[in-house]
């Protein structure tokens, strides 16, 4: 094994084993938004919790969920549950992924949600991130934010009318309701999140 290789490993083990668990408490950040302003999810004082999903604009998987992503976002969103997207890739890998085309896409298809750039790349190491899409499904418990879902949206990448598991629906239903989700966690299927080369 060479020496490159064997530190790629490394590197990608160490970002795997951070991030959060279900059950954990979930810290605020504060984005920059495709409209230029900032954007924390104590902004949304009204929220009962958040959909947030790591997605980006170059990827195959992301866009096969980009509709998906708006549908969540326009049937949960008024009953106390926002999308919140954000781009955590290296704009440096793919430019479809850069901050002009972030806000193009935006524009071009009329995301009702934020769509927020992770220029550092923390975010989604804090979350533990690995994919495009990767959901983290937040729920407010007083003054924190518990984290009661990761991973994917449904179960099936490629056609959204053919999926019969709906991760992401059933657990926000559940939480709805007062309801823990039955359906915690589910292997995100997407790209690999593009990290900096350090």
């Amino acid at each position: 094994m060479t020496k490159v290789l064997l530190l790629a490993m490394l590197f990608s083990m160490a970002i795997n084993a951070q991030g959060y668990k279900v059950g954990d408490v979930a810290s605020d950040f504060s984005l920059k938004n495709v409209n230029g302003k900032m954007v924390s999810l104590k902004d949304y004082s009204a929220a009962k919790g958040f959909i947030v999903v790591f997605t980006c604009n170059h990827c195959p998987y992301s866009k096969a969920y980009e509709q998906r992503i708006m549908e969540l976002d326009k049937k949960y969103a008024s009953l106390g549950y926002p999308v919140i997207a954000i781009n955590p890739n290296d704009p440096n890998y793919d430019n479809d992924d850069s901050f002009a085309n972030m806000v193009k896409r935006s524009n071009d298809r009329n995301y009702t949600f934020p769509y927020l750039v992770d220029e550092t790349q923390n975010i989604a190491k804090t979350y533990g991130a690995t994919r495009t899409p990767h959901v983290y499904l937040l729920q407010k418990s007083g003054t924190t934010l518990e984290v009661a879902y990761i991973g994917a949206i449904d179960d099936n990448s490629e056609d959204a009318s053919a999926a019969q598991k709906h991760y992401v629906e059933d657990a926000v239903n559940a939480l709805a309701k007062g309801q823990k989700p039955l359906v915690t966690s589910a292997k995100a299927i997407g790209c690999t999140i593009k990290w900096k080369k350090s």
